[in-house]
């Protein structure tokens, strides 16, 4: 080939295979890595989600780091108390949870009066509603105060009528922990546990959610930070 002679061009089926396979690796690496897309089937951690929202996870946001200069280069920090995490459910690792961290390693958690309790101080909680706090005896009437081992955490739903937390089967260990929800891509009113439909049902309430999707999906939600 002269020095004229320009390299020859790659077909076009050869661009869109590159592309594609290029997507495909990405796509792949960003979900073992970096995010997780789920679904909310109950409604234990209304409101801040609702049944039917789709959140996407940092599953990077909690990553080891060897050194501090990792650490305050990379976006990662530590589990806050506060964070609203995505993890394998202690009594079943197949299954995710989602819940909001309460209690930190070494703290004690003392629930009475439907008010939370860290270390003997009042928890201000702005994300609970009033008529969501424990009041009933559901799951548990309250919990005396209770330490968190090391290496885990305390975790609860929002509405704290109407979860089934760490008040029940313990804390959570953090090599359990998926990584931090933090936004609401997009939300469609569904009825609790729909997921759990199968045949028919299943195949009726997707329709439905297809038919409906434009005038019932709550827009208002889409692309808001989970806090």
């Amino acid at each position: 080939m002269s020095e004229t002679e320009a390299p020859p061009r790659k077909g076009i089926l050869r661009d869109y295979f590159e592309t594609i396979v290029v997507c495909v690796i990405f796509v792949i690496f960003s979900r073992g890595f970096v995010f997780q897309q789920s679904k909310i089937p109950t409604g234990s951690m209304e409101d801040t989600l609702l049944v039917g929202d789709y959140i996407m996870v940092n599953r990077f946001a909690y990553a080891p780091t060897a050194t501090g200069l990792e650490k305050a280069i990379l976006p990662v920090r530590d589990i806050r108390r506060g964070d609203v995490i995505v993890f394998k459910f202690p009594e079943d690792p197949d299954t995710d949870f989602i819940k909001r961290v309460i209690g930190l390693p070494g703290d004690r958690v003392e629930m009475r009066g439907g008010q939370t309790f860290i270390n003997g101080q009042l928890l201000d909680e702005p994300y609970m509603l009033e008529g969501h706090r424990d009041y009933q005896p559901f799951p548990i009437p309250g919990i005396p105060p209770t330490p968190v081992p090391d290496n885990c955490y305390f975790v609860m739903g929002d509405h704290r009528n109407n979860s089934r937390d760490s008040r029940v089967w313990g804390c959570v260990p953090r090599d359990l922990i998926r990584g931090r929800a933090f936004l609401i891509w997009y939300s469609y009113p569904e009825a609790s546990n729909e997921y759990l439909l199968a045949g028919k049902d299943w195949a009726k309430a997707f329709a439905r959610k297809l038919v409906r999707a434009v005038p019932d999906s709550r827009w208002s939600r889409c692309f808001t930070i989970i806090r």
